[in-house]
């Protein structure tokens, strides 16, 4: 069940791309709102690490996981800045972070789908 918490987050914060298109200060607000809130559904996804990982590795694990998401708080603004430098817009910016969101919905559709703890088999 908390997957779908996720997955809707990622699939309401790509609405973001909307902004694109939309004129109207209040349905920006609204959808800008919208989007940022549905960000924090997607944040959830630290609590599938400790769900997730096995019991033996839950602090690698989260420190591997909180490493990737640093990288990615760095990354993205980069990549945000290039395509802001070379199209003088933030249309394209708004479409590469709807693209990522929805990226990650379809992971965790496809690839997570259901989260269950990793048990570590012991050979000995």
């Amino acid at each position: 069940m908390q997957h779908r918490y996720l997955i809707t987050g990622f699939l309401l914060s790509s609405i973001i791309v909307l902004a694109n298109f939309i004129s109207n200060i209040f349905l920006l607000i609204l959808i800008m709102s919208i989007a940022f809130f549905a960000k924090g559904l997607a944040g959830l996804t630290w609590s599938l690490v400790g769900d997730m990982a096995p019991k033996e590795l839950i602090g690698l694990t989260g420190g591997i996981f909180n490493t990737i998401g640093n990288i990615a708080g760095i990354v993205t603004p980069l990549v945000i800045g290039f395509i802001l430098a070379k199209t003088n817009s933030f249309s394209g910016a708004l479409i590469f972070v709807a693209s990522v969101l929805f990226v990650g919905a379809l992971s965790y559709i496809f690839i997570v789908n259901k989260p269950e703890r990793i048990i570590l088999i012991d050979k000995n």
